[in-house]
């Protein structure tokens, strides 16, 4: 799975793409639908609100989304907002969603990268993934190996470079 968060002035872009079972053009249709779930993650739960309050968000702060799958080959969720827009909601806590993203199973590696550009400031851009961290931290599984984790990723939000894995740097 890969994880990119970018911005580039107010325009502010993520992108979330995985190589898993993907879906056909009727499960890709049925997942921007909020009353539509497959309750394999909540058994019982009969609503999905995640994708569709993602697309209505980002088309209303002025951006727009798009969720591409294909069956067998894996699913690419991105969006895009207006920063500058009223509507665009707060950025929240970079580094904590990024940890939060290491830290849940699922895919082998996670790969995130970051890309910030800004008039007057230096480019922030860093790549990181969890395979890395795990050999660095000896794993995610205890607190304060989390803890180590949140503070590598805060001082990597705050130096503007630093982390990168060969090849990920954008030039």
């Amino acid at each position: 799975m890969e994880l990119e968060l970018r911005e580039d002035g107010s325009d502010y872009r993520f992108t979330v793409s995985d190589d898993g079972r993907g879906m056909d053009a009727a499960e890709l249709a049925r997942a921007a639908d909020p009353f539509v779930t497959d309750g394999a993650k909540h058994p019982g739960r009969r609503v999905g609100l995640g994708l569709p309050f993602l697309l209505q968000t980002a088309e209303q702060s002025g951006g727009g989304a798009e969720l591409r799958s294909e069956k067998g080959k894996g699913t690419v969720v991105s969006a895009r907002f207006d920063a500058a827009n009223i509507d665009f909601p707060p950025e929240g806590d970079v580094p904590g969603l990024f940890r939060t993203a290491f830290m849940f199973g699922g895919p082998k590696d996670v790969a995130i990268r970051r890309f910030r550009r800004r008039a007057g400031l230096p480019t922030l851009d860093y790549g990181v993934r969890r395979s890395e961290l795990e050999d660095a931290l000896g794993g995610l599984g205890d607190a304060g190996a989390l803890v180590l984790l949140g503070r590598y990723l805060a001082s990597l939000e705050e130096a503007g470079d630093g982390g990168d894995s060969p090849g990920d740097r954008e030039t």
